[in-house]
């Protein structure tokens, strides 16, 4: 099974990048003897007044207990509710606390939070041009700490370093999640037929660790080649987010998935603004009212893995679909890929948790939807749909329990 490097769970950006919809910057930390981050500052949605943000920290120094992420609103922001973090706000300075099960920060390790706001539209919504983290002004290098630490830092009592980290082999779950994470595992089984032979651990399992996607461009309006690009490059993104945290945990065998687009399906071949042969295309074939790839090509129409039809053989197959409709609200997901609105899916490109393709993504992975129901302590994670913009700490925890549970029909 091919083994690659493993990456960050948030791309490195540069002091003070400028984004679509937000600003990432660099900063030091004051509660190590090497310190640094960085901090990506995304504003997911927005209307009269509102809006939702999303941040994400990376912490480049040495492991941190406890973290204080402080900034200043340029345009007289206010926020409403905070989730995974603690939110205080006093004038335009806002102060965002560790929720405590993610207090920990390990060298490059990462951790992000969430927040809706108001915002007066004469002043406009402009992100904050700087961040402190434990105190420390943002720099944008790793240094030595100041000899003089704040001393109100806020932290929690020493962790076992190896709870829930890369490499150990025990279900060693946070005390605080064991009660729902057992609720949940008891609902799986209860709602999936245990001979399922088709999630998404299955596909990565057959192909050594790579997932091959053809997407279904279900739309009228036109793609651009660097648009192509950057879809690819979103999905393996994305990938990496929920699959970072299942590097070297329990015998799961893979530092990375690989994520290839390998075809794109289209009403009209004038829709797709590329001339190169580097993908297939296929132009026409309509099911369920919209471009279909083949499905010689297709596991989801050949779970043995075998594609003898299939132009190009094996190559050329896809494990899922990533089926974008034109004017969609929501979204879908299964062992088949996920759907949801084109104009949402590339309007999310310069996001750093495209919250709607998550969700459906571990969909994929066996995650279930909390319709009815919330486990017990948990009100706010990204399976929970609308309750969290981003992956949280107990949506890692049931992935890595799907693979506790599964792990023993690969003989590992």
């Amino acid at each position: 099974m091919r083994r690659t490097r493993r990456r960050g769970l948030i791309a490195a950006a540069s002091a003070a990048a400028i984004a679509v919809g937000g600003v990432a910057v660099g900063m030091t930390a004051a509660s190590a003897d090497e310190a640094g981050c960085e901090v990506d500052y995304q504003v997911t949605a927005e209307w009269s007044g509102g809006f939702n943000a999303d941040v994400a920290i990376t912490n480049l120094g040495d492991p941190l207990d406890g973290w204080e992420l402080e900034w200043d609103f340029p345009g007289g922001q206010r926020v409403t509710n905070a989730w995974n973090a603690t939110a205080e706000q006093s004038g335009v300075r806002v102060s965002a606390v560790d929720a405590g099960y993610n207090g920990r920060l390990a060298s490059n390790g990462a951790t992000s939070f969430g927040f809706t706001g108001t915002f007066d539209e004469s002043s406009g919504n402009t992100a904050p041009g700087s961040f402190a983290l434990n105190g420390a002004e943002c720099t944008g290098e790793t240094e030595p700490v100041p000899t003089d630490p704040p001393t109100d830092v806020p932290s929690e009592e020493p962790t076992d370093p190896d709870e829930g980290g890369g490499g150990q082999n025990e279900w060693n779950p946070p005390s605080h999640l064991e009660q729902p994470l057992d609720e949940v595992w008891a609902h799986v089984e209860d709602t999936y037929p245990s001979d399922f032979r088709n999630f998404g651990w299955d596909q990565v399992m057959a192909t050594g660790g790579t997932i091959n996607y053809c997407v279904r461009w279900d739309s009228r309006n036109t793609a651009s080649a660097s648009l192509r690009d950057d879809i690819e490059a979103k999905l393996q993104e994305q990938y990496d987010l929920w699959f970072d945290q299942m590097a070297g945990w329990n015998d799961w065998p893979f530092d990375r998935i690989e994520v290839d687009v390998v075809g794109w399906a289209a009403y009209d071949r004038n829709l797709l603004q590329w001339s190169d042969d580097s993908l297939d295309v296929y132009i026409g074939d309509i099911r369920e009212d919209a471009p279909q790839c083949a499905e010689d090509c297709g596991r989801f129409f050949h779970q043995d893995g075998n594609y003898p039809n299939c132009p190009g053989g094996y190559d050329h197959h896809y494990d899922q679909s990533l089926w974008l409709t034109e004017g969609m609200g929501g979204g879908a997901g299964g062992d088949w890929g996920q759907r949801m609105g084109q104009e949402y899916f590339v309007d999310s490109l310069h996001s750093a948790q495209v919250t709607i393709y998550l969700h459906e993504l571990g969909h994929t992975f066996g995650l279930d939807d909390f319709y009815d129901w919330t486990p017990t302590g948990q009100c706010c994670f990204i399976m929970n749909a609308g309750s969290s913009s981003t992956i949280t700490e107990f949506d890692y925890w049931m992935l890595r329990d799907w693979w506790r549970h599964l792990k023993s029909r690969y003989e590992l």
